[in-house]
């Protein structure tokens, strides 16, 4: 593989990086070309291992999402900008100060997987070893948690067995809790190459909603919220009286009587299934060699996530089918170095290189390495128990780094209350513009993607180089460079002196060699001695790395990292959810992902075309919950649980089980007034893993009545400013785009729209129906549209895309009809995010015959052959419009 890091350069040819994603745990290669006039374009690296060449919607977009519009270029002290050497001394001293009267547990830090391994790493020193406590955590607490405590009860370590070959060889892949077509699609597509060459490999998806990968599955279990650990109790069972078990790797093995015993006592109604269907999975699963059993949030997510972690392992355990080609457990992650965040000690439970923190031969070791003051005995406050103590005062001071927890937190309110009564917080990031930001005494500037250099681990144990490619704005330093100045500024400078990434890079390598003497399985000591030359050049590699063993798979050869060498097999009771329903509050809300955005959409929502397809901040409901609560398509929805209210639209889908919602998580207070969806999550956390439980609160659903709807469009040139109950904003091709709905009717909509645009000079077009009720004025300048506002007293039936996609381009009267004219034709809603292909063009080509397959759609309009994960929606519309012809 060529690695080469530093661009080849010529008369034409564009500057080349070789890098990684921003996005999820894949750890996809990318290539990112610059020419000379400074435009870039993404592509997949062929050569990368995780990935082939292949990209998802939202890294085929990296490009579109590198602009300067709210970037943070300056250090603010109160909002206002300062100098570094203020900020930097603001942070230190209140960091001391606190301290110094209150004592180190009074302080924390809340960091998060968008940081690059040496941030990470940094972050852990500072806090564990020189200000001598343990309280930092990760917004990773919130998405794999649950599975590093049941690796660590199961083997001893923190280690992913396998790798992503594993779904490449497996004939029998179970994706539980894992939408992996939308959350994880290039490991989807590499399932989906799989499975067509191998006809004989099967799919199993256990999820309570279909969701798109259930297009692949040749079995789909709606299991119950909660079912899980029930489920694989019962295939333990199973596995026990069909004399499945392997005796030979049982050798290996402590606590499988017990655990077996337990899972005969299971209750399997609690998985909500049938006999038939579980003896179908089953005879699967018990039936089939090599088994990947693939887990993400729907397992960790949980108020018993590392049960069901270890009622998964103990399954693989039994059988001996775990790091085997083809066999294992997989838990896949949600961020680019979530991973990292692991392996360094991000976690508030553990030290680096996976050492424990309640060892004191680990914490002497590696206080030894650091020359450290101080080392905490004990774990320090996990995510939820660390904003309670801000919120009862016990943390005076806290620093949040790259993450939104006014927005992602379980009882998000609750988290914003105390942030904003907090004595200090410092929070680093790339904008001011979130809401975590605003309630900060110091916002510190940092490098973004594109512009910092380091190394990330992605899902299964790949190391790969993230390398700049873009000049660093304005004042923005490298995040390690922020967190080591001010452990400068604290006196500290000799230990946090690095002069590059490099330096640290090597640093960590050589304390994972005093980590691998202890029986860590973190070794990547080979690398003690690279230079910063060859750590530019660093190719793509599997950790371990060191002169015992280099990447590869674990455990198959039945040694395990717990004190006399032996997996745990663990007793699991399963449990229901923590939240319990009541006549008040009798839904189920799940929360989870969209497609095209990722976390609260900071980066993804600046791509006008990863706005286009699910446009709107929505709740997923089941037609007859609806029609029982007089809700209806597309109808506002009041979503209230002891803990916030929001307001979704309706999507009425038979996808969800009766008694069950969906609801994503992205939108945030920058882009909806009402759809924080967290603030409905009740912070129910595992008691091993401290993770909370985002997938099965209670609420209670009511339709929301307001006086109003509305669409508008306007420029780029200011950021809207809606005033009404409802609105959503995003960004569209030409500016932006909102839904609005308000309780109250203003008196005067010309007046209301010029507020709302700020356009308070423009010329106006306007056609009102007085006896409807409906408003239509266009703001125009020479001829061209400024802005539009279209409102009514039922929800706006207008074609939104073409609408938005004529600002500063049509005349204004044009526009007022609300559809495209013969001679604009209008591409619909976005299906194909990664090609731009819409819904109008697809229903063309099929109503046509130009294309009746979802491969004919590929070869005509080039939708679904990208990243492949709008295929199963493409199915969806093959059927549905192909019916409607033949019904017409």
């Amino acid at each position: 593989m060529n690695a080469e890091a530093k661009p080849q350069r010529s008369a034409t040819a564009p500057t080349v990086t070789r890098t990684t994603c921003a996005y999820c745990g894949v750890g996809c290669g990318v290539l990112v070309s610059r020419d000379a006039d400074g435009t870039i374009a993404v592509k997949g690296d062929p050569d990368h291992p995780a990935n082939y060449g292949r990209l998802c919607s939202k890294g085929t977009a990296l490009a579109e999402t590198l602009g300067m519009d709210d970037r943070l270029l300056t250090p603010q002290i109160h909002g206002q900008p300062a100098d570094w050497d203020t900020a930097l001394t603001t942070v230190a001293q209140a960091f001391q100060n606190t301290i110094r009267t209150h004592g180190p547990n009074s302080v924390a830090f809340y960091v998060s997987g968008q940081l690059l391994t040496e941030d990470y790493y940094v972050a852990n020193k500072l806090m564990k070893g020189f200000i001598g406590s343990a309280n930092i955590d990760t917004n990773s607490r919130l998405c794999m948690a649950s599975s590093v405590a049941g690796h660590r009860r199961a083997f001893g370590t923190d280690t992913v067995p396998g790798q992503y070959e594993d779904l490449e060889s497996a004939d029998l892949i179970v994706l539980t809790g894992s939408n992996l077509a939308w959350c994880h699609p290039v490991l989807f597509q590499r399932i989906v190459a799989a499975k067509a060459e191998n006809p004989n490999m099967k799919v199993v998806v256990i999820d309570p909603r279909r969701t798109a990968s259930c297009d692949l599955a040749d079995l789909h279990l709606p299991i119950a919220s909660g079912g899980d650990a029930a489920l694989f109790n019962g295939l333990l069972a199973q596995i026990d009286r069909r004399n499945a078990a392997d005796p030979n790797f049982l050798k290996h093995v402590n606590g499988a009587d017990a655990a077996i015993a337990a899972a005969h006592e299971s209750d399997l109604g609690l998985t909500g299934l049938s006999d038939d269907q579980l003896n179908a999975f089953y005879d699967m699963w018990i039936g089939t060699q090599k088994v990947v059993t693939v887990y993400s949030q729907g397992i960790n997510q949980s108020s018993s996530g590392a049960d069901k972690v270890n009622a998964i392992l103990n399954c693989h355990l039994v059988t001996g089918r775990i790091g085997t080609p083809g066999c294992g457990p997989f838990s896949v992650t949600g961020q680019p170095n979530a991973m990292g965040g692991r392996e360094v000690g991000g976690l508030a439970n553990m030290l680096a290189c996976h050492l424990d923190i309640e060892n004191p031969d680990h914490r002497d070791a590696v206080q030894a390495s650091w020359d450290a003051p101080a080392m905490p005995d004990a774990p320090g406050l996990k995510a939820v128990d660390m904003f309670r103590a801000v919120a009862d005062g016990t943390i005076k001071a806290i620093w949040i780094i790259h993450t939104n927890p006014v927005v992602t937190m379980p009882e998000a309110d609750k988290v914003r209350d105390a942030l904003a009564n907090c004595d200090f917080v410092a929070v680093t990031d790339i904008t001011a513009q979130t809401d975590t930001a605003k309630l900060a005494d110091v916002v510190l500037p940092a490098a973004a993607w594109g512009e910092k250099s380091g190394t990330v681990t992605n899902s299964d144990r790949t190391i790969s180089r993230q390398r700049a490619m873009l000049p660093t704005p304005g004042q923005c330093r490298a995040d390690w460079k922020i967190l080591a100045d001010v452990a400068s500024k604290m006196g500290w400078g000799q230990q946090f002196g690095w002069t590059c990434e490099a330096e640290i890079f090597a640093e960590y390598a050589r304390l994972s060699g005093v980590a691998g003497a202890l029986g860590s399985d973190f070794d990547i000591s080979d690398l003690s001695d690279l230079t910063p030359e060859g750590y530019d050049g660093l190719a793509p590699f599997v950790w371990p790395r060191n002169a015992r063993k280099s990447g590869g798979r674990f455990f198959g050869d039945g040694k395990f990292h717990t004190p006399d060498g032996k997996a745990r097999m663990l007793p699991i009771t399963p449990r229901a959810p923590e939240s319990r329903k009541s006549p008040k509050y009798p839904y189920r809300l799940n929360t989870g992902r969209v497609r095209d955005q990722w976390h609260t959409m900071t980066r993804t929502a600046k791509a006008p075309r990863l706005n286009q397809h699910l446009a709107e901040p929505y709740l997923e409901i089941h037609p007859q919950d609806a029609k029982d609560l007089g809700i209806k398509p597309a109808q506002l929805v009041q979503i209230t649980s002891p803990h916030g209210r929001v307001i979704l639209r309706a999507l009425l889908a038979d996808t969800v089980q009766r008694g069950d919602v969906f609801a994503p998580m992205h939108w945030t207070g920058q882009t909806a007034s009402l759809a924080r969806v967290d603030t409905l999550v009740a912070a129910n956390p595992d008691p091993v893993s401290g993770q909370p439980e985002s997938k099965a609160s209670t609420v209670a659903l009511a339709p929301f009545q307001p006086a109003w709807f509305g669409y508008a469009v306007c420029a780029d040139t200011q950021m809207p400013a809606p005033d009404c109950t409802y609105w959503t904003r995003l960004r569209s091709a030409n500016g932006w785009r909102m839904e609005l709905a308000g309780e109250d009717m203003p008196n005067d909509w010309e007046a209301y729209a010029r507020a709302l645009f700020g356009l308070p000079d423009a010329q106006i077009a306007k056609v009102t129906d007085t006896a409807r009720g409906t408003s239509r004025i266009a703001f125009h300048h020479d001829g061209r549209l400024l802005a539009a506002l279209f409102v009514g007293p039922q929800p706006v039936a207008i074609s939104r895309g073409h609408i938005s996609s004529r600002v500063g381009q049509d005349q204004p009267v044009r526009v007022l009809a609300g559809r495209a004219g013969a001679d604009q034709p209008d591409p619909g809603a976005t299906v194909c995010a990664c090609l731009n292909v819409g819904v109008n063009q697809i229903r063309s080509a099929i109503e046509t015959g130009a294309a009746l397959s979802v491969a004919a759609l590929g070869t005509a309009l080039g939708a679904g052959t990208s990243c492949g994960s709008c295929r199963p929606e493409l199915a969806i519309l093959l059927k549905k419009f192909a019916k409607e012809e033949v019904s017409a």
